[in-house]
């Protein structure tokens, strides 16, 4: 099989670690489903075969028995500094965007995170239109101020993040500025003084667009959550295919739209609009490591049936531990190693193409979507490769 681990990753989307007291309230096999019912955590999570797999390459990793007991005590022994720099020196990474909006007040900060690996950041559209709601009572003020926190960008962030998925569904329509306002003005009126949670259609498609249209200005990527997710998403309004109408409008063009997740389990519908789409791309996040090994292997053979190479980028949606980002780059680069493999015997590519195509997905096509990154250096520290 093609190796791989002499080509350094860029992980185009993932999260920020828990401080420690944060992740004290979460068990551990918590991490390791997208569930979060007490009785899926303690009862169910544990006989996933992402689970049962992972306790055996972290224990390969940490050095010690591959049993949750003493994986637990091996981290605590190590701590959270020395577990991460494993983890990431182990994963062989280039550079991390994270997407700081997730679990915000329990997480540690982006700055953290750079003593490890280049960081970039991911602004979250929804999580920042939810602050500035609490604190603005005038529409005309929230707007406005919405618009000049993202225009221009930030310094440091290299794409905008929307979970419309989650909130409302990923058939994203045109609206009204003023069916936006009236929705501003409800939303308010309902909260009162509970903290308000950005959920109305209307209003999120509008402030979708508006973000579009800065996006497209500066060619900025616009990472969308697509596919499966916790459960306070609706799976069927995760499919991608929902977002025909805002890919057909010739005002977003410019802006790149990232699907993120593989979009499992529409990866063929991903891989369809990947391959009519001049401004879509995909990544695979989530559904590797999450998935059976089988698993992992049909949405990445699913991904590139239809989809040109130049597409497809790498990420691991690591979020709350650093096992997570070795996970998602020790499998990351397997199950795409497997793909090119099958496709060299099926003479889809040729050996040196196949090497070609792994470096675009693994490091190239992330650098090309972002020409102004600069994050390019030498990568201490070797993977390891069963």
């Amino acid at each position: 099989m093609i190796n791989l681990w002499d080509i350094a990753a860029i992980d185009q989307h993932a999260h920020n670690l828990l401080t420690p007291s944060a992740a004290a309230d979460y068990p551990y096999p918590a991490s390791f489903s997208e569930g979060y019912d007490a009785e899926i955590v303690n009862n169910h999570a544990r006989h996933s075969l992402f689970y049962r797999r992972s306790l055996r390459e972290i224990a390969q990793l940490l050095e010690c028995e591959p049993e949750e007991e003493v994986i637990l005590q091996r981290r605590t022994q190590l701590g959270i500094e020395k577990l991460t720099q494993r983890c990431f020196s182990a994963s062989k990474l280039e550079a991390i965007f994270l997407d700081d909006g997730f679990l915000a007040d329990e997480i540690l900060p982006v700055e953290w995170h750079q003593q490890f690996v280049p960081v970039q950041r991911i602004l979250r559209l929804e999580y920042l239109a939810q602050n500035l709601m609490n604190e603005v009572e005038d529409f005309g003020c929230f707007l406005e101020r919405f618009r000049s926190e993202i225009d221009p960008p930030p310094k440091g962030v290299v794409a905008f993040k929307s979970i419309v998925a989650y909130r409302t569904g990923l058939n994203i329509q045109l609206t009204p500025q003023e069916a936006a306002e009236r929705s501003f003005y409800t939303l308010k009126q309902e909260a009162q003084d509970k903290p308000l949670r950005l959920a109305d259609k209307p209003l999120i498609d509008f402030l979708i667009t508006q973000a579009l249209e800065i996006a497209a200005k500066y060619r900025l990527p616009v990472q969308f959550h697509t596919g499966f997710g916790d459960p306070d998403l609706d799976l069927r309004l995760g499919n991608p295919l929902y977002m025909r109408s805002l890919l057909e409008d010739k005002r977003f063009r410019n802006a790149p739209i990232v699907l993120l997740h593989a979009s499992y389990p529409y990866a063929q519908e991903a891989g369809y609009l990947a391959s009519v789409y001049p401004q879509v791309y995909l990544d695979c996040g989530l559904a590797v490591p999450f998935l059976s090994v089988a698993g992992m292997r049909s949405v990445m053979q699913q991904l590139l049936e239809l989809a040109p190479t130049s597409k497809l980028m790498y990420s691991s949606d690591a979020h709350n531990i650093p096992e997570l980002y070795y996970l998602g780059a020790k499998w990351g680069r397997e199950v795409l190693g497997q793909v090119l493999d099958e496709a060299i015997k099926n003479s889809d590519l040729t050996a040196k193409e196949a090497e070609s195509v792994a470096a675009a997905i693994l490091s190239e096509n992330a650098r090309a979507l972002h020409p102004n990154l600069k994050i390019r250096q030498k990568v201490e520290g070797r993977g390891q490769k069963e």
